[in-house]
C-alpha cells in the first residue's frame, strides 16, 4: 500500500461516526439460530426414539405443530439478523432505523458497559434454561418445569460412572502436579525483619552508592511522596560491579533499614532439568512476594549472579577484572604485566581475549521460558488476584477487584551487566543501575579501619593509610579476608595482635599465593635476578604515575620472578607519557639481557614484548599517541588505504595492516634502544639490585627504592651499595655467572656478602 492510499485512509472511524452499522462475526450472526436448530432437532430425535411407528419427517412435522414458539423465535432472530445485515450495508436504511427508533439504543446506553454485559448475560443465562428444560421435557415426557427438577436426579444416577472418570484424570494430574511442585521447591530463603541485623553502618567505602539507595527506601516507606504528583515508585534496582565489593551485604543492609523482609534468590534456583519448572518457580516466588509485601507493607527480593537468569551470552570486559583464563602474557617467566599500571594490563587482557576469540557467547539463562516468565512479573501487570475474584466474582457477573499496590523491591546484582537482556533492564522493571565499583582510598581506609576494629593490632593511623594505598583495586571481600590472614600470622607466631609485617606478609600471600620450595642454580638464579632488576630500575627511574610495590625472585606457581607495582593515587585517565614508561619497562628485561648476557637473552621476555607490542599497537592504531592521527578500526572498517599507500581495493587491509606494523616496530625500536641507553647508565644499580634479590629474594618497594639510592629503607640498608669496593665485587661475581652462562657450569665465584646488619 502506497504512501498516498495510507494517507487518504486516515484514522479509523469513530463508532459515533458511522453511516453504517458495526459488522458482526459470522459466529454472532449465526450463534441463534444454530442453538434453535440443535433444539429442534433433539426435540425430533426424542419424538422418534418415544414413537418408532414415526419416521424423520413425520416427527418433523409434529414439532413444527406443536412447537410453533420455537419457529416464531427462529423467525423473530432471522428478521433481527437481516435488519442487522442491511444496516451495515445500505447507509440510508441505517439512517432513517437510528432516526426514528434510535431512541431504543439511547435507552439502553443509559445503563454503563459493564450492567448492560452483565444484564445480557442474565437474558442469555434464562432462555439457555428454557431450552434446556423444554429439552428434557420431551426427552422425560414430563412437563418442562417438571423436567427441569428431575434432571439432578439422573446426574445423581451416573454419578459412579462420572466419579470414575473424573478420578482417573485427577489422579494423572495430581501425579504431575505433585512432581513439579517438589521440583520447584528450593533455591529461595526468606529472612523476616528479626533475622536481620546488617544496617547501612555495616557497609563500607560505598557511601555515594548508599545515598542513592537511601532514597529508593524513602520512595518504599512513602510512596505517597511520589505517586500524589503523578509518578510512580521505583522498584528495581540493579547493583553491577567487580566481585567482592559489597553488592550482597546492600541488599542485606536494604532490608535490615526498612524493617522489611528480605527474600534471597539462589542463582541457580532456576536452573532445571525440565521444560517449565523455572516457570513454575518464578510464579511461586512473586506469589510469595506478593503475601509478604501486603502483610509486612513490603519486601525486598535479592537476586544474586543475575546474569545466570538473563544472560543473552554476549559478554565484554571493561576495567580490571580477574579473568579464569589468563592470556600467556600472564603466564611466562616473570609474571609478565605484574609491573604494569593496571590500566595497561586491563587493555592487554581485553585485547588477548579478543583476538584469541575467548569472548564468545555463553547460554540463554535459566532455561527457556524462565526470563521471559520473569520479565512478565516484573513489568507490573494490575491483572486480578485470587480465585475468588478471578471466578468467581465473574461467574456471577461481577467486576473483579483490582489488585493493591504491591511494594516489591526487587535488587539484582552481577559483575557482567553487559550478559543481562535488555527487556530486563528496561525502566519500568530495572529503573535504577549504580555501579558498585573498587572503592576509592578514603573507602579503603575506613574497610580497613572496621575490619581492624574487631581485632587486637597495633597498626597506626599511617599505616593504615599506607596500607590502602598499597592495595588499590582492594574490595570489601579482600580486606577482610588480608585482616584475616595478618591474624592467622600473628597467632602462628605466638601472638594476638596484628603488627605491620603481619599485614605485609598477608598481602603477600594473597597476591602472590605460597611460594615454591625450589632452589633455583647459581646462573639461573643470577640471570632471574638480573632480568628482574632491569625491570625494577627503570620503573624507578621513568615512571612516576607507578610506584613499586614489591620484587621477588622467589618461584611461585607460575612465575620465575616478579616486580608488582601499584598506583599511589587513585587515577582515572592514562596519558601517553605514562604508556611509553609502561613499555620502557616492558623492554627492560630484553634489553637488560642482551647487555648483561652479551646480546643473548631468554624466552622469559616474550610475555614482556607481548604486553609491550599491544600497548604500542594501542597507541599508533587506536589512541592518537603515534606518529599518525587517524584510527584504525575506522580505516579497517570503512576499507581506507594505508597513509601514503593504495587507496582502497582488496590489498587496503594488508596495507593498513603493513603500515601499522611499521609504526609499531619503528616506536618499539626507538623505545628498545632508550632502554637501553637508560640501562647502561644505571648498570651499577642493576648488578646491585640483583644482588639484594638473590640475598633476600623478596624485597618491599622501599627496600628497592633504597638500594637504588643507597639509602636505608624499611628491612634492608642500601647504602653500603654505593661503596665502589662492594660495586667490583659485584661486577666480578657477575662475570663469574656469565661465563657459567656460556660453558653451563656452576660459577667460580661466591655472591659476595655484606657486613653491615640489615635494618628492622
Amino acid at each position: 500500500m502506497t504512501m498516498e492510499n495510507l494517507e487518504s485512509r486516515g484514522s479509523r472511524t469513530r463508532d459515533s461516526d458511522r453511516k453504517t452499522r458495526i459488522h458482526l462475526s459470522l459466529y454472532d450472526r449465526l450463534k441463534f439460530l444454530i442453538l434453535f436448530a440443535i433444539v429442534f432437532a433433539i426435540l425430533t430425535w426424542a419424538s422418534l426414539a418415544g414413537n418408532p411407528l414415526l419416521n424423520i419427517s413425520d416427527a418433523a412435522n409434529e414439532q413444527f405443530k406443536s412447537r410453533s414458539w420455537l419457529l416464531i423465535l427462529a423467525g423473530i432472530e432471522a428478521v433481527r439478523q437481516l435488519h442487522f445485515l442491511i444496516s451495515e450495508l445500505a447507509a440510508p436504511y441505517h439512517g432513517i432505523w437510528q432516526k426514528y427508533f434510535g431512541f431504543v439504543d439511547a435507552l439502553l446506553h443509559k445503563f454503563s458497559d459493564w450492567t448492560r454485559y452483565r444484564l445480557s448475560r442474565v437474558i442469555k443465562a434464562i432462555l439457555m434454561v428454557a431450552l434446556l428444560a423444554v429439552v428434557l421435557g420431551a426427552i422425560y415426557k414430563e412437563t418442562p418445569v417438571r423436567a427441569l427438577f428431575l434432571a439432578p436426579k439422573a446426574l445423581w444416577s451416573a454419578l459412579p460412572m462420572l466419579g470414575q472418570l473424573l478420578f482417573a484424570v485427577f489422579f494423572i494430574i495430581i501425579q504431575f502436579g505433585a512432581m513439579f511442585w517438589f521440583l520447584s521447591r528450593g533455591g529461595v530463603d526468606t529472612y523476616f525483619p528479626d533475622d536481620i541485623r546488617t544496617r547501612f553502618t555495616d557497609v563500607w567505602g560505598q557511601d555515594h552508592v548508599l545515598n542513592r539507595i537511601r532514597e529508593n527506601l524513602l520512595f518504599l516507606e512513602k510512596p505517597e511522596e511520589i505517586e500524589k504528583h503523578g509518578g510512580y515508585v521505583p522498584g528495581g534496582i540493579l547493583l553491577w560491579g567487580p566481585p567482592g565489593t559489597g553488592k550482597t551485604l546492600m541488599a542485606e543492609s536494604m532490608a535490615g533499614e526498612t524493617g522489611k523482609p528480605f527474600v534471597f534468590v539462589d542463582p541457580g534456583a532456576f536452573t532445571n532439568m525440565f521444560f517449565g519448572v523455572g516457570v513454575l518457580k518464578v510464579k511461586s516466588l512473586f506469589r510469595k512476594l506478593r503475601k509478604l509485601a501486603l502483610r509486612y507493607g513490603g519486601v525486598v527480593v535479592f537476586f544474586d549472579e543475575a546474569d545466570s537468569l538473563g544472560n543473552r551470552g554476549n559478554i565484554s570486559s571493561g576495567g580490571p577484572q580477574r579473568h579464569s583464563g589468563s592470556p600467556a602474557v600472564f603466564e611466562d617467566g616473570c609474571h609478565g604485566g605484574a609491573y604494569l599500571s593496571a590500566s595497561a594490563a586491563s587493555v592487554i587482557v581485553r585485547e588477548s581475549f579478543v583476538v584469541g576469540g575467548a569472548a564468545g557467547g555463553g547460554g540463554g539463562g535459566g532455561g527457556m521460558g524462565t526470563l521471559q516468565a520473569l520479565l512478565t512479573e516484573l513489568s507490573g501487570l494490575k491483572k486480578p488476584r485470587g480465585f475468588f475474584n478471578r471466578i468467581v466474582r465473574r461467574t456471577l457477573g461481577m467486576r473483579p477487584k483490582n489488585p493493591p499496590k504491591y511494594r516489591i523491591l526487587v535488587v539484582m546484582a552481577t559483575n557482567m551487566p553487559e550478559a543481562l537482556d535488555e527487556a530486563l533492564l528496561r525502566p519500568g522493571r530495572i529503573d535504577r543501575m549504580y555501579r558498585v565499583g573498587y572503592p576509592s582510598k578514603a573507602g579503603r581506609v575506613r574497610t580497613y579501619e572496621g575490619y581492624l576494629a574487631k581485632v587486637s593490632h597495633s597498626l597506626s593511623a599511617d599505616e593504615i593509610d599506607k596500607l590502602a594505598t598499597i592495595t588499590p583495586y582492594a574490595t570489601g571481600a579482600t580486606i577482610k579476608d588480608t585482616i584475616n590472614e595478618a591474624l592467622i600470622t600473628a597467632i602462628r607466631n605466638g601472638r594476638t595482635s596484628i603488627t605491620w609485617p603481619d599485614v605485609v606478609k598477608a598481602k603477600q600471600l594473597k597476591e602472590l599465593g605460597p611460594s615454591e620450595d625450589v632452589e633455583y642454580i647459581e646462573r639461573e638464579r643470577h640471570a632471574v635476578a638480573v632480568h628482574e632488576a632491569c625491570h625494577a630500575v627503570m620503573a624507578h627511574r621513568v615512571r612516576q604515575h607507578m610506584a613499586i610495590d614489591l620484587a621477588t625472585i622467589e618461584k611461585g606457581s607460575d612465575y620465575l620472578g616478579m616486580v608488582a607495582s601499584i598506583p599511589p593515587d587513585d587515577q582515572f585517565t592514562r596519558w601517553r607519557s605514562e604508556y611509553e614508561s609502561d613499555i620502557l619497562v616492558s623492554l627492560a628485561s630484553l634489553a637488560g639481557e642482551r647487555m648483561f648476557f652479551d646480546g643473548d637473552n631468554s624466552s622469559g621476555v616474550s610475555g614482556d614484548l607481548e604486553s609491550a607490542t599491544t600497548i604500542a599497537s594501542l597507541m599508533e592504531g587506536h589512541w592518537g599517541m603515534g606518529s599518525t592521527i587517524s584510527s584504525h578500526a575506522s580505516n579497517r572498517r570503512f576499507e581506507v588505504g594505508a597513509p601514503g599507500g593504495p587507496k582502497g581495493g582488496d590489498d587496503s587491509a594488508k596495507e593498513i595492516r603493513r603500515a601499522l606494523g611499521d609504526r609499531i616496530e619503528d616506536k618499539l625500536s626507538g623505545l628498545l634502544a632508550k632502554a637501553q641507553t637508560l640501562l647502561i647508565e644505571n648498570r651499577s644499580e642493576v648488578l646491585s639490585l640483583a644482588h639484594a634479590l638473590e640475598t633476600h629474594k623478596t624485597l618491599s618497594g622501599d627496600d628497592v627504592s633504597a638500594v637504588i639510592e643507597g639509602i636505608p629503607g624499611t628491612i634492608l640498608d642500601g647504602r653500603p651499595y654505593k661503596n665502589p669496593a662492594l660495586i667490583a665485587k659485584i661486577e666480578e661475581y657477575h662475570e663469574a655467572s656469565l661465563v657459567a652462562h656460556r660453558n653451563h657450569e656452576r660459577p667460580n665465584v661466591q655472591i659476595p656478602l655484606i657486613d653491615e646488619p640489615t635494618l628492622g
